[in-house]
C-alpha cells in the first residue's frame, strides 16, 4: 500500500483580490495566504507519509517579482526530500517556459517534465509510471493529451496534465481534450490542473481536478484542497479531499423582505454573517453581502449605500476574523416605480427620465475615459471600488444599473417616495 498527493494551481505569491483596499484588512494574512496553504500541503504530505506529490501546473502565478518565490518553493520541496518524498510537476499556462525567466536549482527529489515532448518516469519500487508534459507557452491550444502514450502494462499509469478538458466556465480553453480521449489511454489516474473548482470528472478511471489550494478572490468560494490517493493491491482504493486553505471566501445572501427598520436589517445581516462564519471551519472569512428581496427600505439602502456599507463592516469586525469584501444592493421596491412615474407629481418627470437611462454597451464604452489618467487624479477612497474603473461590458452594464438605482433612490428620498 502507498499514497500520493495530487495538487494544482497553487499560484504562489498571487495576491488575494478584494480586501487589500480596506485600511483594516489583514494585510499580512492576505499576502501570505498562498504560502501558508502550500505549507499545509507540505505538512499533509509528511504526516500522511506519501511517496510522492503531483503538481499539475500553475505552481507560480507568472514570472517572479524577485527570487523569494523560488527560494520559498525550493525550501519546501527540500523538506519533502528529507522525508523521502518525490515531487513530479508540469508547468501550466501561468508558469510556462515562456512565462518564467528565472530558475532555481531544485533538490534531487523534484522531476519537472519537459515542455518539448511528453516524458514517462517509472517508479519500479512502487510499480508506478507517470506521464507528463509542461506548457511551452502561455496559450496552448493543441491537444497535448493526444501525444501521451498508451498505458504501460504492469504499472499503475498516471497522467499529469494541465487542461480545460472540453471547456470549463471561467477558464481559457487550453490543451483541449475530452474525458473519452483520456479514458482511451488506459491510465489508472489522470491528475489534472487548470480548473480552480474541485471536480471528479470520472471514477473509472479516476480523472480529477483537485482545484486550487487557496481561493484568491470572491469567484473562488468554498473550501480549497488537495487530493490524497491511496493505492492498495495494484489499484486505487481511496480518493479523499483534504482542505488546505487558510482564508475562505463566501457569498452571503440576505433577504430583507420582512425588514422595516435599520435594526431589522442589522439583525438579519448579523445572523447571516454568523451562519457563514460557522461554515468556514474556523478559518478567516472574506465575504460578499448580497442584499435581496422586496424591501420597504429599498430607497434608503441605495441612497445611503456607503453609510450602510460601513455599518455592515462594523458588524463583520465585531464577529472577529470576518472581513467584508463588498456589498451588493439587489433589493427591489415594494411600490412599483411605474406607478410613481404615472403619478401627477413634480418628481414623476424626473423619475421617468432617470428610468429611461438605457445606454447600450457601445455607448457605455465610448463614455469610459482614459482610466489611468483619471485614477491619478482621484482620492484614494474612490479607488476602492473596482467597478468604477472597468471597461468590461458586463461590468459597465452593472455600473449603469447601480447609478440608475442611486438616482431613483435620491429622488424618491427627497420626494417622500417609497
Amino acid at each position: 500500500m502507498f499514497k500520493f498527493l495530487h495538487t494544482a494551481d497553487i499560484h504562489l505569491d498571487s495576491p488575494l483580490k478584494g480586501l487589500e483596499a480596506h485600511e483594516d484588512a489583514p494585510v499580512a494574512e492576505i499576502r501570505s495566504a498562498t504560502r501558508r496553504a502550500f505549507d499545509n500541503l507540505i505538512d499533509l504530505a509528511v504526516e500522511e507519509e506519501v511517496d510522492f506529490v503531483l503538481i499539475s501546473g500553475d505552481l507560480y502565478d507568472g514570472d517572479w517579482k524577485d527570487y523569494n518565490t523560488g527560494l520559498f518553493f525550493a525550501g519546501r520541496v527540500g523538506q519533502l526530500d528529507k522525508a523521502g518524498i518525490k515531487v513530479f510537476m508540469v508547468s501550466g499556462n501561468h508558469d510556462a517556459a515562456s512565462q518564467i525567466t528565472r530558475a532555481m536549482p531544485l533538490s534531487a527529489n523534484v522531476t519537472h517534465f519537459s515542455h518539448k515532448k511528453t516524458q514517462s518516469v517509472k517508479l519500479d519500487d512502487l510499480g508506478v509510471i507517470i506521464h507528463g508534459r509542461s506548457y511551452s507557452s502561455r496559450a496552448v491550444t493543441e491537444n497535448l493529451a493526444s501525444q501521451y502514450p498508451r498505458y504501460d502494462s504492469g504499472y499503475i499509469n498516471i497522467g499529469l496534465l494541465h487542461t480545460s478538458l472540453n471547456g470549463r466556465a471561467g477558464h481559457e480553453n487550453y490543451a483541449p481534450c475530452t474525458a473519452a480521449e483520456l479514458k482511451a489511454k488506459g491510465y489508472d489516474y489522470w491528475a489534472l490542473g487548470h480548473v480552480h473548482q474541485r471536480e471528479i470528472v470520472s471514477e473509472d478511471p479516476w480523472i480529477v481536478f483537485p482545484g486550487n489550494v487557496q481561493g484568491r478572490h470572491i469567484k473562488e468560494t468554498g473550501a480549497k484542497s488537495a487530493t490524497l490517493v491511496t493505492v492498495e493491491d495494484g489499484r486505487i482504493s481511496r480518493v479523499d479531499e483534504r482542505e488546505l486553505d487558510v482564508l475562505r471566501w463566501a457569498i452571503c445572501d440576505v433577504d430583507l423582505s420582512e425588514c422595516a427598520t435599520s435594526g431589522d436589517v442589522h439583525a438579519k445581516v448579523r445572523s447571516a454573517m454568523e451562519k457563514a462564519q460557522a461554515g468556514a471551519d474556523g478559518k478567516t472569512l472574506a465575504l460578499r453581502l448580497r442584499l435581496l428581496g422586496s424591501c420597504s427600505l429599498h430607497s434608503e439602502l441605495h441612497a445611503r449605500s456607503i453609510h450602510w456599507g460601513e455599518e455592515f463592516r462594523c458588524i463583520a469586525a465585531s464577529l472577529g476574523e470576518v472581513w467584508l469584501e463588498k456589498v451588493k444592493f439587489r433589493t427591489t421596491r415594494k411600490t412599483s416605480l411605474q406607478a410613481l412615474i404615472d403619478e401627477d407629481s413634480p418628481f414623476a418627470g424626473l423619475l421617468k427620465a432617470v428610468e429611461a437611462l438605457n445606454f447600450n454597451e457601445e455607448e457605455l464604452s465610448s463614455l469610459v475615459p482614459d482610466l489611468s489618467s483619471l485614477k491619478s487624479k482621484l482620492p484614494a477612497e474612490l479607488l476602492k471600488d473596482e467597478l468604477l474603473f472597468t471597461s468590461q461590458p458586463d461590468d459597465l452594464m452593472e455600473l449603469r444599473e447601480e447609478i440608475r438605482e442611486l438616482l431613483v433612490a435620491k429622488l424618491l428620498q427627497h420626494g417622500d417616495g417609497a
